[in-house]
């Protein structure tokens, strides 16, 4: 087996490997044997056949195509030991010549996993803020709680500023009814800041089956470009209007909420709230690291393939979060008035940023020799297990290699983030917690990930992944 190698711009190689007859026969063998088993070779056990009877009946350019795959595979990952190339993504395969008996020629297009030059983390600088609470968050929480068990009754008279209207909507633009704009139950809190700037005020005074038209301008950041900045006219009918009944803050609302008093309730949602801005801060923390490392580190050429694939991930998990909010993609596009790929072409300077963050992480690792266990990926493999109840098709996935990869580049990440807090901020953690592991099932925004793990089928490098340490059994 020959190569020859060219270099190529955005840190792509070209690889041109010829490989002579003898070196792939024995894959040519092999290639046959699973041939005959798959089809009837007559006077033959499946499988048993000798190769010249396979090739006589099947034809050799047939079992050449059965075998070609195999052939490309051993010889390429044998060129990339040989250069010591690291690359990431797909490759990008084209037969050049592939003939039985004569010099099979590929070439392979693939990307090398960027250079990345690492400050001396000594060099970053970043303060740790103390996580605090204000008593008018407790008092927003507190009266959170006894709205989610206030009781709603229906009143006579005029709407007040404290109740709740039900009214039947109808939106014009330019008098022609906007699609979607119908609204037979729209529910109004008078008391709570409304979508549309001041509609809460045109309903206030109102009384069940007064009807209603005025004119209002939709904020310019509405997420549907159609009406943002737009003036809409407004028909409304009001259906029912309803008084709000708030419990009291006593003994009997703290019991329902498992306290004790209001004191004991008070005190639980300051903890919880006091714990939430803690997080709030690491996780400010983690940001604020990543992005001085990434500023004072130098990167070598980032291939297209790495950006693509971040911006696929990207615009998943837009997706995934329109879908929360009951919003179709298509409807989405259509609201925006941009296409697929414009919403990917908006992502690039995110995308960039994301893949810089997993580079720095990487050589971070490797620079500081982080290894992971294959017990640690069994421990995380059973956090998500209990997470999601032992469903039997997260059990099957578990066992994929590439979701073991997965799990492990996570470990080596969270692992990455504690050397960085204890070296600049001084702050200890040897075992950091496991957080929330995604998957295909959840349906979040991630954008809380300041160490985005990248794709295992399609962005981790084929030399480069995190290390995996064993313990021989005794």
């Amino acid at each position: 087996m020959t190569h020859e190698r060219k270099n190529l711009d955005q840190n792509e190689v070209e690889l041109i490997i010829t490989i002579q007859p003898a070196d792939y026969q024995k894959e040519m063998e092999k290639a046959a044997v699973r041939m005959s088993e798959r089809a009837a070779i007559h006077g033959f056990r499946p499988g048993k056949a000798p190769y010249d009877v396979v090739k006589q009946q099947l034809g050799e350019i047939k079992i050449l195509e059965e075998a070609m795959q195999r052939i490309v595979e051993m010889n390429f990952a044998a060129v990339l030991r040989e250069e010591k190339l690291t690359t990431v993504g797909m490759p990008e395969i084209t037969i050049q010549k592939a003939a039985p008996g004569n010099d099979f020629v590929f070439k392979a297009k693939v990307a090398l996993l960027p250079e990345v030059k690492l400050p001396d983390i000594g060099t970053l600088k970043v303060e740790k803020k103390t996580a605090e609470v204000e008593e008018k968050a407790v008092d927003q929480v507190i009266n959170d709680l006894r709205k989610m068990q206030a009781k709603e009754v229906i009143k006579t008279g005029p709407a007040k500023k404290e109740d709740k209207v039900v009214v039947n909507m109808e939106m014009f633009l330019d008098k022609v009814p906007v699609e979607g704009g119908q609204a037979p139950n729209h529910q109004v809190y008078l008391n709570e800041d409304h979508y549309i700037p001041g509609f809460s005020d045109q309903i206030l005074g109102l009384e069940k089956d007064q009807e209603k038209e005025f004119s209002l301008k939709f904020p310019d950041t509405h997420y549907q470009k159609h009406l943002s900045g737009k003036t809409v006219d407004f028909k409304i009918k009001v259906k029912d209007v309803f008084s709000i009944e708030y419990p009291e803050l006593d003994d009997e609302f703290a019991k329902k909420l498992g306290q004790k008093s209001p004191k004991e309730l008070r005190d639980l949602v300051f903890k919880n709230l006091t714990n939430e801005a803690e997080q709030k801060e690491e996780q400010r923390l983690e940001a604020a690291l990543l992005e001085d490392l990434i500023a004072k580190s130098e990167f070598g050429a980032i291939p297209q393939v790495l950006m693509d694939s971040e911006k696929r991930k990207m615009f998943n998990e837009l997706k995934q979060s329109l879908e929360e909010r009951g919003i179709e993609m298509e409807r989405y596009l259509q609201d925006i008035k941009k296409t697929e790929k414009e919403i990917h072409d908006d992502f690039a300077d995110r995308a960039t940023t994301r893949v810089k963050a997993s580079l720095v992480s990487r050589s971070l690792a490797k620079e500081h020799n982080i290894t992971v266990s294959e017990e640690e990926i069994d421990a995380e493999g059973e956090v998500i297990k209990q997470a999601y109840n032992n469903d039997p098709q997260v059990l099957e996935n578990l066992k994929r290699h590439d979701v073991r990869d997965t799990l492990a580049v996570a470990i080596q990440n969270r692992k990455v983030m504690s050397l960085l807090k204890e070296r600049v901020l001084g702050i200890k953690n040897p075992n950091p917690p496991t957080p929330h592991v995604h998957g295909e099932n959840c349906h979040h925004d991630h954008e809380h990930e300041h160490i985005h793990e990248e794709d295992a089928t399609e962005t981790t490098p084929t030399e480069d992944k995190p290390k995996k340490t064993t313990k021989k059994k005794e």
